[in-house]
């Protein structure tokens, strides 16, 4: 009853030990540059985000100093400190509505809706058929 049921190696299909050693230091070295383009892509993404909170803190600076300077001039023209600030606020107001209909109208652009029914002519870009292995998936209701 102890026979030994556990199937050994063939010896002449293993590599030997040096070679072994190569494999594993070949794929050492491929994880160590994977890990370095990571890392030098994360610092370019953190480097642009960097870049855009700056032009963004800028812009917001700027647009401060627009609003406290318009809120001394109507303060000198004889307004309250309440009317010069409700002025300014509304003004304010209108140019966030004004900037998020722009912003709107040019996310409606990039669905690429042209670009979908021109690559569907072509046959490039079509819906799901009963082939897909996803086709059957639905989107619950209500759910982005």
């Amino acid at each position: 009853m102890s026979e030994d049921t556990t199937q050994r190696p063939d010896p002449a299909a293993t590599p030997p030990l040096d070679e072994s050693i190569r494999q594993v230091g070949a794929a050492g070295r491929a994880t160590a540059d994977s890990a370095k383009h990571s890392l030098r892509s994360l610092r370019r993404l953190a480097s642009a985000d960097f870049a855009l909170a700056r032009s963004a803190f800028g812009r917001a600076l700027a647009w401060l100093l627009l609003a406290a300077t318009l809120i001394a001039l109507l303060q000198s023209f004889g307004l309250s400190w309440l009317q010069a600030l409700l002025i300014t606020s509304l003004l304010s107001l209108a140019v966030t509505g004004y900037a998020i209909w722009r912003v709107s109208y040019f996310f409606h652009h990039t669905g690429m809706h042209a670009t979908r029914r021109q690559l569907s002519r072509l046959g490039l870009f079509d819906e799901p058929t009963d082939d897909d292995p996803d086709a059957g998936v639905q989107i619950p209701e209500g759910k982005p």
